[in-house]
């Protein structure tokens, strides 16, 4: 279960997160392209943009739920 206290600071503001768990395995962003990035040295995935429609959350919700890592998580904001 991903740890709000160990979310990585590029994440934008929000209800999902990345947390230090994150193995930079990319599921996330080929489940939502849209919402989850990695970073420049491909160390790890974050959250670039928060879901704006339904269908990315729905897409985002996937990813966490996909995530080997258990890396992802949504804190309710």
């Amino acid at each position: 279960m991903a740890d709000p206290s160990a979310k990585h600071p590029e994440n934008a503001p929000g209800k999902f997160y990345v947390d230090e768990n994150c193995g930079g395995c990319q599921v996330c962003i080929g489940t939502a392209p849209e919402n989850f990035q990695m970073t420049d040295d491909d160390d790890h995935a974050y959250v670039v943009k928060q879901p704006a429609n339904d269908e990315e959350l729905e897409a985002c919700q996937e990813a966490m739920d996909s995530c080997p890592d258990e890396a992802i998580g949504d804190d309710g904001e």
